[in-house]
């Protein structure tokens, strides 16, 4: 724009079409006779808070390299060995001869690693039969029939506890939740109070125990989709308690009763459970002293309870490498499909382990660990 007071004019097409005050030129002037002799207030300097560094913890990169690209034959031997220990029943003297227990709960775990369908593991199990980890091929209805029956869900639940041991000098601290594994069966049911039919996946609710340093799985507990987890607690515990010296205990709130402090008490651990709002110090011995930990050394009892997440970051890891549902239909398959996935996360944790802590797993070569029967 020109500075001629007297013309003012300026070079923007708009001025220059129809000779008018433009924009530019009604900014000028508002400039000189409103903001020219305003003098802004000097800007006052506020402190930047300082943001505490976040922690991170390192990885040892060759330890995990080394654990991921040979997993699988590792787990092939680990499982093997895991196997050995499950006693078969009585000698079969008719009828038809039968697949060995432990190789058909070789192979229905295997089935769970490769995240294939039966018919699609087959090739998979032909080159086990030919390293010599299982004595035959089964058919792959033989191991859906194995998921089938309920008489093997024992015999995985102590595979799962077997499969933790080799870390009990390890995990002190522990923490236990529960999550759902969806199925492809679905619920329906009319809905009275809208007039409408409703449906939804039904799923299996899985609580589980686990080392807060290893994410390695100790007990596991599968009962009903809407069974309470506050009555659940003290089985895992006492089973936990079996094996491993007890320290401490988180879980969240729904696990907050004075029974379960008394159960973890019990096995020489310190509970850190949150409370409920509706809960008060009233029940006097070790829940009051918690109690009053919670609410006057908030920082103090969070820094505990919060090793719970341990719990998340396992059933994350179990869903993401082993799916987050199962295939089987038949609701004692479904049980025994999620022990399986359990078993597989937990010989997974056990590679990892041996090669960052070199952690020895001689744990798996007691023949008569595991008792069957099937």
């Amino acid at each position: 724009m020109c500075p001629d007071e007297h013309e003012p004019h300026c070079t923007c097409p708009d001025h220059g079409t129809y000779g008018g005050k433009c924009k530019h030129i009604w900014a000028v002037e508002f400039y000189r006779t409103h903001l020219k002799n305003v003098r802004p207030e000097p800007s006052v300097l506020v402190p930047v808070p300082t943001i505490p560094p976040k922690k991170t913890y390192p990885q040892k990169w060759s330890a995990y390299n080394a654990a991921q690209t040979h997993e699988k034959e590792l787990f092939l031997g680990l499982l093997r060995e895991l196997c050995n220990g499950i006693v078969e029943p009585r000698i079969q003297r008719t009828g038809r001869p039968r697949l060995p227990i432990g190789d058909i709960v070789f192979a229905a775990c295997y089935k769970v690693f490769s995240t294939l369908s039966g018919r699609r593991f087959m090739t998979d199990l032909r080159e086990a039969a030919q390293a010599g980890l299982i004595s035959r091929v089964p058919h792959f209805n033989s191991i859906s029939n194995t998921l089938e029956d309920k008489a093997i869900t024992e015999v995985l639940r102590e595979m799962v506890v077997a499969s933790s041991l080799p870390l009990k000098s390890v995990e002190e601290d522990f923490a236990v939740d529960s999550s759902g594994f969806t199925t492809s069966r679905f619920i329906r049911w009319f809905d009275h109070k809208y007039g409408a039919v409703r449906q939804q996946h039904e799923w299996v609710k899985v609580h589980l125990m686990c080392g807060v340093k290893t994410n390695i799985v100790t007990a596991v507990e599968i009962r009903d989709k809407d069974a309470s987890d506050t009555k659940l607690l003290p089985d895992p515990v006492s089973t936990t308690a079996k094996n491993f010296r007890l320290r401490e205990v988180s879980g969240d709130k729904g696990y907050g009763s004075l029974s379960n402090y008394a159960a973890i008490a019990q096995s020489g651990a310190t509970p850190y459970i949150a409370f409920k709002s509706i809960h008060t110090g009233k029940g006097g011995g070790l829940w009051r002293k918690m109690f009053h930990l919670f609410q006057f050394h908030r920082d103090e009892f969070l820094a505990h309870y919060h090793k719970r997440s341990n719990i998340e970051t396992t059933f994350s890891m179990i869903k993401a490498k082993f799916r987050d549902h199962v295939r089987s239909k038949g609701p004692d398959a479904m049980v025994n499909e999620v022990l399986c996935k359990i078993i597989c996360h937990n010989i997974c944790c056990l590679i990892q382990e041996s090669h960052e802590l070199g952690i020895g797993l001689e744990g798996f070569t007691r023949p008569t660990f595991l008792s069957s029967t099937v």
